[in-house]
């Protein structure tokens, strides 16, 4: 286990399993030094922390939504390690993308995004600052309230 994974654990996190495509793509695929990961639901084992899914987010329930976005950030690592080998190789992360299905009016996605944002923060420390876009979408898979995207930027050599 590397220092990132034990950082993970030291703060109250658990580094999951990476999930298997449900489809026709890879969880995180490399292109050069850069890893790019599929969209990553909040599954815990399998299924949404949000029971039967929450699906839209509105102003009473966001707060749901941010513990939720630290759960899918931390299939992306995982989905990232699967790649690279371990989560050391990681020199800094370079995007953070949320999608947050979100109720009509409701504009605090990034409020959503700041979970995720922190906890790469708390992992990461200044190589976990990142650019981001937080996006409000009508319906997402499996009705989850948010999907995440990340891209991070690794040394070399990658372990394969």
């Amino acid at each position: 286990m590397g220092s990132i994974e034990e950082q993970i654990i030291k703060i109250g996190f658990t580094l999951p399993q990476p999930a298997t495509s449900a489809g026709l793509y890879s969880p995180a695929i490399r292109s050069g030094n850069l890893v790019y990961t599929s969209g990553q639901l909040p599954l815990r084992n399998g299924k949404l922390v949000e029971a039967g899914g929450k699906g839209k987010v509105n102003d009473t329930n966001w707060e749901d939504a941010v513990q939720a976005s630290k759960v899918a950030l931390l299939n992306a690592l995982a989905a990232i390690k699967s790649v690279t080998g371990t989560l050391d190789s990681i020199e800094r992360v370079v995007k953070l993308t949320l999608y947050v299905a979100s109720e009509h009016l409701f504009s605090s996605q990034h409020l959503v995004a700041n979970g995720a944002s922190s906890l790469l923060h708390e992992i990461f420390g200044e190589q976990g600052a990142h650019a981001r876009s937080a996006i409000g979408v009508a319906e997402l898979p499996l009705n989850a309230s948010l999907e995440i995207e990340l891209i991070v930027q690794c040394k070399f050599p990658i372990i394969q």
